[in-house]
């Protein structure tokens, strides 16, 4: 009998050990911050994982994780892509997580990095708005994970010195052993618990980082080609009529941009030639803008190829009028259409 009362105990021992082991693990996953010498001028590209006050935790594109502390002066201003308008400016509440931001600054001497400028695109401003919707509630499950887990621990530490006692009791009297496997089998199920909550909390952290680095990565979803007569940019009937069409399949669409490129034909000089494609795409982004009231920031920078991108033999009449076009692509972030990415029709 006592020999199964040592037995039971020794269970109990192993149980406590594995949950202290599982614990330890499970806080080694933390991100490790890279510290930056005082007065390393530093400038990256990269994605912001968190903010706690006056303080970003940026993810570079290079893989390290830094500290950025943000100054009075600090500058939060749109990497504008559209030339067409002024860029806009920024307060720190806009950097949320999810945003891919470009720093500017110089090594503190707390290790983190004083910030000078930190500049961000106005589209992947309105797609981390959107995924801060969505992470939020998992990030506020996994702090109940964690609570959970120093529940757990809390537990673990009394059932530590329940043991000794259990112990000292089976050696006395003959149900000892019998508490003492009963005891055992409920922290083995308690164990079990809290891993299951783990892994559930590890695989919301996996799918958050999945569609934070698919933000910037586009399926294109619709394409059309309009044509123009030789040496105008004023749209044609058909060609109306196709961009109405083109319009209508971007209203159910969310985190989507537009992409213009204009083009001609061989006919002309060269710089003529990049004038009018240029031209070309503007009327089309002014049409789509005027009349069915896409907005501006929903249009990538247009550009006029002129006649270097043919897509049909300009020796023949046919062949240049296929090649005096614009195409018009639309273009969905990945991160949206992942699972689980629907984001608010106020998002458009």
């Amino acid at each position: 009998m006592k020999a199964m009362a040592r037995t039971a105990g020794t269970v109990l021992l192993m149980v406590v050990f594995s949950l202290a082991l599982a614990m330890a693990g499970y806080a080694q996953d933390a991100i490790k911050v890279t510290e930056v010498s005082t007065g390393q001028k530093m400038e990256f590209e990269g994605v912001i994982l968190d903010r706690q006050e006056d303080v970003l935790t940026v993810r570079s594109l290079a893989g390290g994780v830094y500290r950025v502390e943000i100054e009075n002066d600090t500058k939060l201003k749109e990497k504008k892509i559209n030339f067409l308008r002024g860029a806009r400016t920024y307060s720190k509440m806009d950097l949320v997580a999810g945003l891919r931001v470009d720093v500017k600054g110089t090594g503190a001497s707390s290790g983190a990095i004083s910030a000078r400028e930190i500049r961000f695109r106005n589209d992947d401003y309105i797609v981390a708005q959107a995924m801060d919707v969505r992470v939020d509630p998992v990030e506020e499950n996994l702090r109940q994970t964690q609570v959970r887990l120093e529940e757990t621990e809390q537990n673990a530490e009394r059932l530590s010195g329940q043991i000794q006692e259990l112990s000292s009791i089976s050696n006395s009297a003959r149900g000892g052993a019998k508490a003492a496997q009963e005891t055992a089998d409920s922290a083995l199920v308690a164990a079990g618990s809290a891993q299951s909550a783990a892994d559930r909390a590890q695989a919301g952290v996996q799918a958050a980082n999945e569609r934070i680095g698919l933000l910037d990565e586009y399926d294109v979803k619709e394409t059309v080609t309009v044509l123009f007569r030789a040496g105008s940019s004023v749209l044609t009937a058909e060609s109306r009529a196709d961009l109405d069409a083109f319009a209508q399949s971007t209203e159910g669409e969310r985190g989507f941009v537009v992409e213009v490129a204009g083009f001609a034909s061989s006919d002309g000089d060269a710089e003529m030639n990049r004038r009018l494609s240029r031209k070309r795409a503007d009327t089309v982004i002014q049409y789509l803008a005027e009349n069915h009231q896409i907005p501006l920031r929903r249009f990538m920078t247009p550009m006029g190829y002129g006649a270097t991108q043919p897509v049909a033999d300009n020796s023949t009449v046919a062949g240049r009028k296929e090649n005096r076009r614009v195409e018009v692509r639309l273009l969905v972030s990945k991160g949206i259409l992942a699972p689980g990415g629907s984001i608010s029709a106020s998002a458009r």
